[in-house]
C-alpha cells in the first residue's frame, strides 16, 4: 500500500521534524509513505478565507488520483480508537485500494471541495492542537495501526 500525506505548510519545529522522520523510518517495512508539502496561501483579508481555501483545495486535488482513497482530517470528522483506525486501514487495503491519501488542511481549515472528495472524514480529537502536530499524530497512528494489524507489541 502506498500512503500519501498532503499537508499545507512546512514543519518549522525541529522536534516535530525529528518525530515525523522517526515514524517514517519505522513505517518502511509496512508501506511506502510520501509527504507532499504545499505552500499555504497567505490570507490578507479575513473576508477572503473561503476563496483562499478553495485555491488551496485545487492545489490539493491536483495531487490526488481519481482511484485514491482519501481521508481528510477534519474537526467534524469521525473519531476512532487506534484499533478502529487500524481496522479502517485494513479494510481499505483488502478492498484493493493501492493509494491511500490523508489530507491535512491549513490552520484556517479545509476547502469544501476537498471535503466533498473525501471517502472518509477523520477527527484526531475533540481537543485543539497546534496545527503542525496533526502530521506527527497521524503518522504515529498509521505506524500504530500497522503494528496492531501485525500483532506486534508497540500498541498497549
Amino acid at each position: 500500500m502506498k500512503i500519501k500525506i498532503i499537508a499545507l505548510g512546512k514543519i518549522k519545529e525541529q522536534f516535530l521534524r525529528d518525530g515525523i522522520n522517526e515514524f517514517l523510518k519505522r513505517l518502511t517495512p509496512y508501506c511506502s509513505v510520501e509527504i507532499i508539502e504545499l505552500p499555504p496561501i497567505e490570507i490578507k483579508d479575513e473576508n477572503l478565507i473561503s476563496k483562499v481555501l478553495d485555491e488551496e483545495g485545487q492545489m490539493i486535488l491536483s495531487h490526488i488520483k481519481p482511484d485514491s482513497y482519501v481521508i481528510t482530517l477534519e474537526i467534524q470528522g469521525k473519531q476512532l480508537s487506534s484499533e478502529e483506525f487500524a481496522s479502517k486501514i485494513n479494510e481499505i487495503n483488502v478492498s484493493g485500494v493501492n493509494d491511500l491519501v490523508f489530507v491535512i488542511g491549513s490552520s484556517c481549515g479545509l476547502s469544501s471541495i476537498v471535503s466533498q472528495r473525501a471517502d472518509f472524514k477523520l477527527s484526531i480529537s475533540k481537543m485543539t492542537f497546534l496545527h503542525q502536530f496533526a502530521r506527527l499524530l497521524i503518522i504515529e497512528q498509521i505506524y500504530r495501526a500497522f503494528k496492531i494489524l501485525k500483532g506486534e507489541t508497540y500498541h498497549k
